[in-house]
């Protein structure tokens, strides 16, 4: 499944990195915990969280992460949409809960 696909399944919106829209997902990882993302994330995941500011770019770039889905109606924070479009990882958001995201994300990838 790509990025894209997810977009389209779960209405979600593009804030930026646009560029990243076509890669692979492989799975995601549900967090809020800076150190616990960079501990426990990999390559190809989607990582689900409320974090909006620059340092979430910084762990999703080291992690090679395939999008960042921002949850509750939280946007993306200008530092973090500048960086998301030199690294071309998508930030995504969603009015959903948490829980709702991580719950509808698992059933699409696994179902």
């Amino acid at each position: 499944m790509k990025v894209c696909d997810l977009v389209e399944k779960l209405n979600l919106k593009v804030f930026c990195g646009e560029q990243g829209i076509n890669n692979e997902v492989v799975g995601a990882y549900t967090s809020d915990l800076l150190s616990d993302v960079m501990g426990n994330v990999d390559e190809g995941q989607v990582w689900i969280t409320l974090q909006t500011h620059r340092n979430i770019m910084a762990i999703a770039s080291l992690k090679e992460v395939a999008a960042i889905i921002l949850v509750k109606g939280y946007k993306p924070e200008k530092a973090a949409i500048e960086q998301s479009n030199e690294e071309g990882i998508p930030i995504l958001g969603t009015d959903m809960e948490t829980f709702e995201a991580s719950g509808t994300l698992f059933q699409l990838l696994n179902g």
